[in-house]
C-alpha cells in the first residue's frame, strides 16, 4: 500500500477533475488534512483548476475548514452538496456567480453513491418532488451559472419520480480511524460512518483513485474484519495524520464513538426564552416508543427537553448520519450522538427514513407560507441547502416544524416562501400530518394552508399573532391556549403523561401511509 504525505496526495488531483469527498458537518470523518493540502497547492501554484466537488453532506467549521479550503476563485468549477451551511465561503462563491452551485437532498446523494458504485444508471425516487429540487421548479440549482440538469422528472408505472444522475469520479477522499499495512480502513473511533464504502466503490467503478486519510497505521491482520469499513482492495493511497481529531471541536469522545456509555440525562437544560418554549411545545407531541429525527437548529432542543423531562429513554431519537438512540449532539457537533444504541451507514438510515420509518420528525423552519410550504434552503440572501430536510420531511408520518414567529421583527410566516424545501400541497395529497410550532402560536396544516389552533396565554390574537404574519391563516373554531406548563420554569410532567398514555392528540400520527419512495 502506497503511503504519501497530504501534499503529495494533493498532486494527484488534476485540472477539471471530479472530486468526491466523504465526511459530515463539523469535522465528522472529514479528510481535512487532504482538503487543506489541495487548498494550499492551489494558493501556491494556481492548480488544480475548475474542479467539480461532490459531497453528500456539508463540510466545514463555519469558517475556513472542510470545503472552505477549496473556496478559492478558480479552483472550483462546480459544487454539488446537501448543504453549504458548514462552508459559508462556498455559499459566497455561489452568490457571487463564481461557481456552478447545486444543493440536492443529502439522503438522495448518499443513496446515489451506492447506485454509482454498482454502475446503475442513477437514483430514481420520489424524494424531492414538488420541492425546489424538482426540475419543474429549480432543479436544485443555487446559481445562475448552474445550467446542467442534474435531476430529471420521469414516469414509472403511472407515477412521477425524480431521477438523480450519477457523476464520473476521478478522485475520492475518504477517512477512517486506522489502516493496516494492506490499506484496510477501520472507523471505530469515528462519530459516524456515512457512505465511505460506497464512495470508494463508486470511484473504483468509474476508474478513479481513492485516497484515505487515517490517524495511524497498524500491523497487517490486527484489524477485526467486522471493523473494516473500506477494504484495502479499494484504496490506492494512504495519508497519515496523527493530529486528526474526531470532529473540529472534539479531539476524541468515547461517547460519540460508542466506546463509553454516559448518562444521557446530563444534557444541559435549555435557558428560558423562545427556543425553550418552541422545543417544549414540540416535545408535547412525543409518545411512548416514538421513533424520531431531530433536525438542526431550534429542533435540537427536543433532546434537551426530553432529558429534562426524564423521557429520553422512552423514545428513540435518531439523526440522518446513521446514529440510532442515545442523545443527538447539537450546534457544530450536530451529526454525532452521545452513547447511541446503533451506528449504521448513512444510506441505510435514509432508506429507513424514505420508507416511512419515522413516526415524528422535528425540523426547523426559516419561513412558511400561506399554502403550508416551508423554506430552509435559501432565504435572506443566504444559500443554505436542504441537508437531509427533504428526505426527512417527506418521509415521516408526522412533521413538527419549529421556529419563532418573527426574526428581528420581520415575519417568518410569509405569503410565499423564497424557495420551496417542503411542499404543503404535496403533504396534503399524501395525508401527512404537519404542525408549525412557534413561541406565540401553533398552526396545523389544513385543507387550505396553515390553520391557527393554539395561542400563547396572554397574547392578543390580532396584535401579537395576525399582525406579525404575512398572510391571514384560517382560525380553528376550537382555538385554545397553549398549555401553561410549557411556559413554566419547572418540568411539564411529560414523563407522567407518557407513562399514563395521556399524550397530545394534535397530530393524527399514523394517518400517512407508508409509500415506496
Amino acid at each position: 500500500m502506497r503511503r504519501m504525505t497530504a501534499q503529495e496526495a494533493a498532486l494527484l488531483l488534476r485540472d477539471g477533475d471530479t472530486l468526491l469527498i466523504g465526511g459530515s458537518g463539523g469535522g465528522h470523518a472529514v479528510p481535512d488534512a487532504l482538503l487543506a493540502a489541495i487548498g494550499k497547492r492551489f494558493r501556491e501554484t494556481g492548480s488544480p483548476r475548475q474542479v467539480t466537488a461532490v459531497h453528500p453532506v456539508g463540510l466545514g467549521d463555519g469558517k475556513t475548514r472542510g470545503a472552505g479550503h477549496l473556496a478559492q476563485d478558480g479552483l472550483l468549477k462546480r459544487v454539488v452538496s446537501g448543504t453549504f451551511v458548514n462552508s459559508p465561503a462556498i455559499a459566497r462563491l455561489a452568490l457571487d456567480e463564481k461557481i456552478e452551485a447545486y444543493t440536492l437532498p443529502q439522503g438522495s446523494m448518499s443513496q446515489l453513491m451506492r447506485e454509482m458504485a454498482a454502475g446503475r444508471p442513477g437514483l430514481m425516487t420520489r424524494i424531492g418532488l414538488h420541492s425546489f429540487v424538482d426540475p419543474r421548479l429549480e432543479g436544485g440549482r443555487q446559481s445562475k451559472r448552474a445550467t446542467e440538469d442534474l435531476v430529471e422528472l420521469t414516469q414509472f408505472r403511472g407515477e412521477e419520480y425524480l431521477f438523480y444522475k450519477p457523476f464520473k469520479v476521478d478522485v475520492a477522499l475518504v477517512r477512517g480511524s486506522a489502516a493496516d499495512e494492506d490499506g484496510n480502513i477501520s472507523m471505530e473511533h469515528e462519530a459516524v460512518t456515512l457512505e465511505m464504502l460506497s464512495i470508494a466503490q463508486a470511484a473504483r467503478r468509474n476508474g478513479g483513485i481513492v485516497i484515505a486519510q487515517v490517524k495511524k497505521v497498524v500491523p497487517r491482520g490486527s484489524l477485526h474484519p467486522k471493523m473494516v469499513k473500506v477494504p484495502g482492495i479499494l484504496v490506492d493511497a494512504l495519508v497519515i495524520d496523527p493530529d486528526q481529531w474526531q470532529t473540529f471541536e472534539t479531539e476524541d469522545s468515547a461517547a460519540y464513538s460508542g466506546h463509553l456509555r454516559v448518562a444521557l440525562e446530563d444534557i444541559p437544560r435549555l435557558p428560558a426564552g423562545p427556543r425553550r418554549v418552541v422545543a417544549r411545545r414540540g416535545a408535547c407531541e412525543l409518545f411512548e416508543g416514538a421513533i424520531c429525527n431531530l433536525g438542526s437548529g431550534i429542533s435540537t432542543g427536543i433532546a434537551n427537553v426530553a432529558a429534562e423531562e426524564g423521557v429520553l429513554r422512552r423514545v428513540c431519537l435518531t439523526n440522518e448520519q446513521g446514529n440510532i438512540g442515545g442523545a443527538p449532539a447539537s450546534g457544530n457537533e450536530a451529526g454525532a450522538a452521545r452513547s447511541p444504541d446503533a451506528q449504521i451507514d448513512q444510506p441505510y438510515q435514509f432508506d429507513f427514513y424514505d420508507g416511512g420509518g419515522l413516526d415524528l420528525a422535528f425540523l426547523s423552519f426559516a419561513e412558511f407560507d400561506a399554502v403550508g410550504n416551508v423554506n430552509v434552503s435559501r432565504f435572506g440572501g443566504r444559500i443554505v441547502g436542504p441537508g437531509g430536510f427533504v428526505n426527512i420531511s417527506q418521509g415521516a408520518k408526522a412533521v413538527v416544524f419549529g421556529g419563532t414567529l418573527t426574526a428581528n421583527g420581520a415575519p417568518k410566516a410569509v405569503r410565499q416562501v423564497e424557495q420551496v424545501t417542503f411542499s404543503g400541497t404535496f403533504a396534503r395529497e399524501r395525508g401527512q400530518s404537519v404542525l408549525y410550532v412557534t413561541e406565540r402560536a401553533v398552526f396545523r396544516l389544513g385543507d387550505d394552508g396553515p390553520e391557527l389552533i393554539e395561542i400563547a396565554p396572554g397574547l392578543d390574537l390580532e396584535a401579537d399573532i395576525l399582525g406579525v404574519m404575512g398572510f391571514c391563516p384560517s382560525i380553528s373554531p376550537a382555538l385554545r391556549e397553549m398549555e401553561a406548563p410549557i411556559f413554566a420554569d419547572g418540568p411539564m410532567g411529560l414523563n407522567a403523561r407518557l407513562r399514563s398514555g395521556t399524550v397530545r392528540a394534535t397530530l393524527s400520527r399514523f394517518a400517512m401511509p407508508v409509500v415506496a419512495q
